[in-house]
């Protein structure tokens, strides 16, 4: 796959996208398949999850609460395609099939866990502006 630059970003930006090979505001450049992959909820619960070391598909399933057995294989295939996650098979009897970040996705999980632990911290003024906001709908 070529590295040129994808056209269509937004007017302010033109100088950071003469720095960098994407730019993710384009309609048909490809990070912006790679944001939808990590940012996705399920994205980036499983890349968090996997800060803490190399689980197998049940064990992180019940790490990331909530997630469907479908949604999770999705998820660590699209993962895996975009180079961030690292499946290893096993042939043992039974099959066994563990999953880690691979450096890459070390690197941007790490940046994940900043926002999650942001919103965590905030989420009694997150709370507050919905119930404000909620209130005034009403």
């Amino acid at each position: 796959m070529a590295t040129e630059p994808c056209a269509g970003s937004p007017a302010g930006l033109e100088q950071l996208s003469d720095e960098l090979p994407y730019d993710v505001f384009a309609r048909n450049c490809p990070s912006r398949h790679v944001l939808k992959d990590v940012t996705h909820a399920w994205g980036s619960l499983t890349l968090a999850a996997l800060l803490d070391g190399s689980f197998r598909f049940n064990e992180l399933r019940r790490r990331v609460d909530g997630v469907s057995e479908k949604m999770l294989s999705q998820t660590l295939h699209a993962l895996e395609r975009d180079g961030l996650v690292h499946r290893e098979a096993q042939l043992t009897n039974p099959p066994r099939v563990d999953y880690r970040l691979t450096e890459l996705g070390t690197t941007v999980a790490r940046q994940l866990q900043e926002l999650i632990m942001l919103v965590e911290g905030r989420l009694p003024e997150m709370l507050a502006a919905q119930q404000a906001y909620d209130a005034r709908q009403a």
